[in-house]
């Protein structure tokens, strides 16, 4: 049953219908009449009683000594249990119930969630203009899309907003409300939705556009899966036949499944060969899309398209009809393809003039596999790092002082090259969880809870271990953890009370058996009001009539 708080009920009303339940207990009706001419539920009715019988309890019991409960409270728990656990809703009052901490229910529950997200921005807000590069994507909750733009070094979500649609109008003033919040864009990644691309393009005309490699060239991996596929199921067809061929008893019948096998045998060899191309040529597709060479040379355009060229000249004669298919779009889009190579030429002609080409290539080498590494499984990111390693090992050797300076520069450069838009996919990854739990049913409150979250916790591992994105964008350390500054943030800008404003909470110790309030153990932890509002609070007052 879903609850809802009824504001017309006021104080003096509610003690009225306390004392009209008070007086007609037992009488058979009297509670469902009462329920009905105030329009509340009879559970409500019950509860008001029992916190009446409470209340009295306490006030007529003999004084017992009051314990102040320390930190942390429910406020924290909750926001850990929902944020950092990922926990639904109705799971997350389940375990509240069970270590008997109130208020636990449902509807209070989504309630405060709300007020917290209520509280906080869906847009970033920076204190000066700041430059940046956009990572933006489209991620759906029952059908409804939610955009998102990240920033691409700090993986800082900047602006995140459930839409009615995702149309170019939508996005243009997605973008222009971000350059309204002191964001200077000098490009942006993302895939080809048509909406999103034309509304960048009219926001930010004279920024650029970089296609996203990993959507460009999806096709062509998800054929060279089937195509394994096919070569296995062909695999297995050849050994079936040869199985039946051994099995054959007369002449006629071994000559007629000799052919058979014969038939297969050739079928599985071509179906290998297809998958054994292909394959081969994807794995040179993706070695000639690095930024740089082997050797530590950063590529060029010219260089680079007339790579992709042969490459895809040669996957063109692997007799497979549906590469062609494939393969157009490809060759149409070239040029967006090799865009961020231009960007490298730039930048390998300014680095020139710091550094000897023999040191940059050690250099751009060391970033290269640096790069790799976090991207690679536990054999391969040891190689990886063995060969950063002996190349920074080199480099030092020759610069001796200049070094670390020469080093920051190169790379400080070189992550400035933006080639896909896989991060925002990272941040969509972390999200969809939160929808998953919610069933699809997002509000723009739970996204901007989401946002706070993600913009303000400490990544565990990677090349970003021990930062948060809200961190590495802004260049200042937080100075608490991520819910100590949600609920700081909340107090200092909500005018809705906060957990902690609004009611005495106490973490109560389990008990295994049910209690009355008769029956409360001596030594339970009881805590003090400390405002006069919360004098006046009792469980329900966060559910509904």
């Amino acid at each position: 049953m879903k609850f809802t708080r009824r504001h017309d009920l006021t104080p003096h009303t509610r003690v009225e219908m306390v004392r009209l339940a008070w007086l007609h207990q037992g009488i058979y009706g009297k509670m469902t009449q009462i329920a009905q001419d105030y329009h509340i539920s009879r559970t409500f009715l019950y509860q008001l009683i029992w916190a009446a019988n409470l209340q009295l309890e306490t006030l007529f019991s003999d004084q017992q000594s009051h314990v102040q409960v320390s930190q942390p409270l429910l406020e924290p728990l909750i926001l850990l249990l929902r944020l950092e656990g990922k926990c639904s809703i109705p799971s997350l009052s389940s375990i509240l119930k069970y270590f008997q901490y109130r208020p636990n229910s449902v509807g209070y529950l989504s309630e405060c969630f709300h007020n917290y997200g209520g509280a906080l921005p869906s847009t970033l807000a920076m204190a000066e203009h700041t430059v940046v590069f956009y990572l933006s994507d489209e991620i759906f909750a029952r059908h409804q899309p939610i955009l998102v733009t990240i920033e691409a070094q700090s993986t800082a979500i900047l602006k995140i907003q459930l839409a009615s649609d995702r149309s170019a109008e939508t996005w243009k003033a997605h973008f222009d409300d971000l350059g309204a919040h002191r964001f200077h864009s000098l490009g942006m990644a993302s895939d080809r939705g048509l909406g999103l691309v034309a509304g960048y393009h009219a926001a930010c005309q004279d920024a650029r556009w970089v296609c996203d490699r990993f959507h460009e060239f999806q096709d062509l991996f998800d054929r060279r899966r089937q195509l394994e596929r096919k070569a296995y199921a062909a695999i297995a067809k050849e050994d079936e036949a040869a199985h039946t061929f051994h099995n054959a008893k007369s002449e006629a019948h071994l000559h007629k499944r000799l052919q058979h096998y014969e038939h297969a045998h050739h079928a599985c060899e071509q179906a290998i060969a297809r998958y054994d191309q292909l394959d081969l040529l994807l794995h040179l597709l993706r070695d000639a899309l690095h930024l740089c060479s082997p050797f530590g040379r950063l590529r060029t355009v010219a260089g680079v398209r007339s790579e992709l060229m042969l490459l895809l000249s040669l996957i063109e004669e692997i007799d497979d009809a549906a590469l062609m298919k494939l393969l157009h779009p490809i060759r149409s889009h070239l040029d967006d393809i090799l865009a961020p190579f231009a960007q490298a030429e730039s930048i390998h002609g300014e680095l020139l003039e710091l550094v000897p080409q023999q040191l940059l290539d050690a250099l751009v080498l060391a970033w290269h596999h640096e790069h790799l590494s976090y991207q690679s499984h536990t054999k391969q990111k040891h190689y990886h790092q063995h060969e950063r390693q002996q190349w920074l090992d080199f480099a030092e050797g020759l610069l001796e002082n200049q070094f670390e300076p020469l080093k920051a520069v190169v790379f400080e450069k070189l992550d400035t090259i933006v080639q896909a838009s896989s991060l925002v996919e990272l941040v969509n990854s972390f999200i969809r969880p939160y929808l998953n739990s919610s069933k699809g049913q997002i509000t723009q409150e739970t996204l901007n809870l989401i946002m706070f979250y993600h913009n303000h916790r400490r990544y565990k591992s990677g090349k970003r271990q021990g930062k948060a994105p809200i961190e590495l964008l802004t260049g200042e350390a937080l100075e608490a953890d991520w819910v100590a500054l949600l609920i700081q943030h909340v107090q200092e800008t909500s005018h809705s009370p906060s957990l902690t404003a609004s009611a005495p909470l106490a973490l109560m110790p389990h008990r295994p058996e049910p209690t009355t309030p008769s029956q409360t153990p001596p030594g339970q932890a009881i805590v003090e009001p400390r405002t006069e509002s919360a004098l006046s609070w009792s469980p329900m007052d966060a559910e509904a009539a």
